[in-house]
This record gives C-alpha cells, sequence and structure tokens, in this order.
C-alpha cells in the first residue's frame, strides 16, 4: 500500500512529466502491436530499437493490447515522441498495477526473515522494516515512476524466486529466475549465484557432518529436472527466433558492444574512477606539455550521447577487458558459495557479490543496475548489523547517484525530499534493531556519508547558477559519479570481507 500511494501520488503531480525511457517504451509498444513477431528485433525506425529479450517484448504485446483502448495514435511506429495525456496516464498506471507482483514478492520474502515476536515497537519489527524497505525503496521508486521503467515487475520475479529457494522450493526458484533471464538479460550477472547454489543445494541431496559434499548423494534426476526447466523456458522464449535463423539479430540487440564503455551518466563503479584518473592525467598532460592537444581524443565522457571514446593517457578498456575484470571479480563469491556454504543466506550474499561486481566491472553500466545490488541486500541488513552497516553504506550513496536522472527544476525538491525521507527511515530503523551492537558506522563512513550533503549542494544548487559551468558541463556529473564510486567500492569491499570473515554473529535477541 505505501507504494501504491505514493506511485499514485506521484501520477498526479508528474503527469505532464516523461523522460527518455518513456519513448522508448512507447516505441515498443507500437513495434509489437503494429508488426509480426519475425521483424521486431528488424525494426529501426525510432534509435529506440527493441533490445530486451523475447519475454519482455511479449510483454509490450499485452500492454499494446490494452493502450489502444487510451489512444491508437501512441501504437503507430512513425508518431515519434508522441506523448499525449493519454499516453502518459496510460504508461503510468501499466507501472504502477504491475507492482502487484513486486508487492506480493515482498511479502514473501518477509516471511523469510527472523522477526521479533511480541514486540510493540515497529521500528524493532525486521519483518515490518523490510517490507518498508523493499516497498518504498527511492531508488526504484524514481526510476519507475518518475524517470520510468518496468523494474517493479521484474524485481519481484528475482525476490520471489530468492523466497521460493529460502523456502527449499528449490524448482519454483529455479523457474521464476529463467523466465526473469528472459524478461531482462542483465540478471544474466546473477546467475552463477543461482548455479552453483541450485547444484550443491539441491542436486546434492545430502552433506557430511562438516559440510563437505557427499559425491555419492549426487542426484543426476534433479540436474535433468533442473536443466529442463531452462531449457523449456528458453525454448518459448527463443525459439521462434531460432527457426526463422533470427537468433544472431536478437543477440545483437541484447548484446550491443558498440557502445561505449560508459553510459551517458557515469555509474558510480571503479571505470568512473578509471576515467577520471585519466581525466586528471591528461589535464596534468596538458599543463605541463607531456601530450600533443592535436592527438587527444575529441569524445566527451560525461556527454548526453551514448558514445565510444578512447582513453587519453591510461590504456583503453575494451569490452573482453570488462568481462574478464567482472568474471575475476565474482570467482571469490562464487568459490565460497560452493566451500563455504551457508544455507539461503550464503546463497543472497554471493548474488549481491555478483551484481555488485557486474556493476563495478561491467561495459556500458547504468547507474541504475545498482538497485540490483541494493534491494537483496535489504533481505541481509534486517538480520545481521554488519551487513545493515554496508546496507546504509551501499544504499544512501546508490540512491544519490541517481539524482541526474531527475535533472529538471521541479524535480529537484521531490527526489531530496524522497530520498531524506528513506534515508532517515532507513537509519533509525535499522538502529533500532541493533540498538544492543552499538552504532552501525564508523567514524570514517560518517564523514563520507555527511559529505553527501556539501557534494549535492555544489552540484544541484551552485553550479548550475555559475558562469564558468558552461565551459565545464561534466563537472556536476564528474563529481557525483567520483564520489559516490568511492563509496560504492567501499562497501563491495566490505561485504566480500564479511563473507570470508566466516557467518557473522546471530542477532542478540531482545531479552
Amino acid at each position: 500500500m505505501v507504494r501504491w500511494c505514493l506511485a499514485c501520488l506521484l501520477l498526479a503531480t508528474l503527469a505532464a512529466h516523461h523522460s527518455t525511457d518513456f519513448e522508448v517504451h512507447r516505441n515498443w509498444l507500437a513495434i509489437t502491436h503494429s508488426l509480426p513477431v519475425s521483424q521486431w528485433y528488424y525494426e529501426a525506425t525510432s534509435e529506440w530499437t527493441l533490445d530486451y529479450p523475447p519475454f519482455f517484448a511479449w510483454f509490450e504485446y499485452g500492454l499494446s493490447r490494452v493502450a489502444k483502448y487510451f489512444d491508437k495514435e501512441m501504437l503507430v511506429i512513425q508518431n515519434l515522441n508522441h506523448s499525449s495525456y493519454p499516453t502518459i496516464l496510460f504508461q503510468r498506471l501499466s507501472v504502477i498495477f504491475t507492482d502487484v507482483l513486486f508487492i506480493y514478492a515482498v511479502r514473501e520474502c518477509c516471511r523469510c526473515v527472523n522477526g521479533k515476536r511480541g514486540t510493540k515497537e515497529p521500528l524493532e519489527n525486521p519483518q515490518l522494516v523490510l517490507s518498508v524497505l523493499l516497498l518504498w525503496n527511492f531508488g526504484l521508486l524514481i526510476v519507475d515512476h518518475i524517470h520510468f521503467q518496468y523494474n517493479g515487475f521484474l524485481f519481484g520475479f528475482m525476490l520471489l524466486s530468492i523466497a521460493r529457494l529460502f523456502q527449499k522450493r528449490h524448482l519454483e526458484g529455479a523457474f521464476l529466475f529463467a523466465v526473469l533471464l528472459h524478461f531482462k538479460h542483465i540478471n544474466l550477472y546473477v546467475a552463477p549465484a543461482y548455479g552453483v547454489y541450485l547444484l550443491r543445494s539441491y542436486c546434492f541431496t545430502a552433506n557430511n557432518s562438516d559440510g563437505s559434499l557427499r559425491w555419492g548423494s549426487f542426484s543426476f534426476l534433479r540436474l535433468v529436472a533442473l536443466g529442463f526447466i531452462v531449457c523449456f523456458v528458453s525454448a518459448l522464449s527463443l525459439g521462434p527466433f531460432i527457426v526463422w535463423g533470427q537468433l544472431p539479430q536478437v543477440l545483437s540487440r541484447l548484446f550491443p558492444f558498440k557502445r561505449g564503455l560508459c553510459h551517458a551518466y557515469w555509474a558510480p563503479n571503479f571505470w568512473a574512477l578509471y576515467n577520471a584518473l585519466d581525466k586528471a592525467l591528461s589535464v596534468i598532460g596538458l599543463k605541463y606539455k607531456f601530450l600533443d592537444p592535436a592527438k587527444m581524443p575529441k569524445a566527451a565522457m560525461t556527454g548526453g550521447l551514448v558514445q565510444e571514446f578512447q582513453h587519453t593517457v591510461l590504456p583503453s578498456v575494451t569490452p573482453l577487458a570488462t568481462l574478464t575484470f567482472t568474471a575475476i571479480s565474482m570467482l571469490p563469491s562464487v568459490f565460497c558459495l560452493w566451500f563455504k556454504p551457508q544455507g539461503p543466506r550464503g546463497f543472497l550474499r554471493c548474488l549481491v557479490l555478483c551484481a555488485l561486481s557486474s556493476f563495478m566491472f561491467g561495459w556500458h553500466v547504468h547507474e541504475k543496475a545498482v538497485l540490483l545490488a541494493i534491494l537483496p541486500l535489504s533481505l541481509l541488513a534486517v538480520e545481521r548489523s554488519r551487513d545493515a552497516s554496508t546496507y546504509l553504506v551501499l544504499s544512501t550513496t546508490g540512491h544519490l547517484s541517481l539524482f541526474p536522472l531527475l535533472f529538471t527544476a521541479p524535480e529537484l525538491p521531490i527526489k531530496i525530499l524522497l530520498m531524506l525521507l528513506f534515508t532517515v527511515y532507513s537509519f533509525s530503523s535499522l538502529k533500532a534493531i541493533f540498538r544492543k551492537e552499538g552504532p552501525l558506522l564508523n567514524w570514517l563512513e560518517t564523514i563520507y556519508l555527511i559529505g553527501l550533503i556539501p557534494l549535492e549542494i555544489l552540484c544541484e544548487i551552485v553550479m548550475p547558477f555559475t558562469t564558468w559551468i558552461v565551459k565545464f558541463p561534466f563537472l556536476p556529473l564528474l563529481l557525483t559519479s567520483v564520489y559516490c564510486a568511492v563509496g560504492v567500492t567501499y562497501a563491495w569491499l566490505k561485504l566480500y570481507i564479511s563473507a570470508f570473515a566466516g557467518p557473522p554473529a546471530v542477532r542478540r535477541k531482545k531479552e
């Protein structure tokens, strides 16, 4: 109810606003409604071509069956940037109503959390706190209901699959995740966590007393069952395109490696720090005449367009290099899940680390991808003080890095107010749960997070009113991305340290 009330409020106050992603999904509605399936992944009238897996395309097709009753003009492919009031109303309502799956998934996840029975303090009830952290998640709220996307029901699939694994309903969990992969392929990044956990906890029916595997207990039938689920879902999704010989075309849309290393807005990850260092070295090189200005690349790394560029001083990064870095950064968490199993919570920790590793080192990472780590981490944060500390750093930093998505003047007070309310609740509720275990943040983490306040004032209020910003339009984005990248990197390292430190102490129960 909290999420729906906030969404309806935003619908009423922001009905006239629409982002680039709004036009993306309007165009996909038109493509799936107006063309036969065999032409979906070839249509290129708009620059926003269909680049999600087939299940999402069918989802858009289903929406288009309803959209025609609001405004048929939105379903004409040639009507680029069509944004009538009925079109905006339908798009907004479609996001709100598809959140039903997300709300149900949150309910199931809350049942998997150890709650305090008989407590009279709402802020001390982990299940209630978790429900608010997920339903009222600031990042998901602004990305879906202001900026405009359909992440809510997609995260619903993920959270529901996690809940099913906690409930030892492994085949259901595997099925839901397989379906999710064919809705949005970015979830491939967390597939190693699912694969290793299902292989170890489901295909092996027994363990030794020390936690090691009993190789004689391996069930080939269970492995076949998992393989059948994956193949069945993949056949439903990709089968027609394989028959038509269109699989290479579909894959070329799903994995557009011709795009640059970074998205138009720098995601706060390792490559933001790498780019900033290259920028600083190039400025120093020009000042002291170590570099030739005529030979420097002209592409801007923080402009509004997606484009390729070459680094000036540091080695340029290729897609293969990012894939290698991502795989290497995931391996320790996957090995830990296999050799130091800690049940479903060990799987969840590995999932968060895989998501965060892909965010840190992936190719052309969108800043919104940080939610892939923040939302699952919420489940751990309400049960362990160590994870709560990491969550506060990651969520505060990651959410603030989304601010550049909302760049108009009317949106400034809205995003600040929503961010402030969510952050205050996160800190107060988690502090209440772990009040007997001391402060959640150390002095260094506290100083870093406080530093986000002057950063926001500088980038959102001071710089836009200075004349010299015309010469350095990239500076606000650069400062925001680099500062937030430090916090995300710190949270990633801290989460890895906690994973290898062994199972954390069980949260003390209220006496």
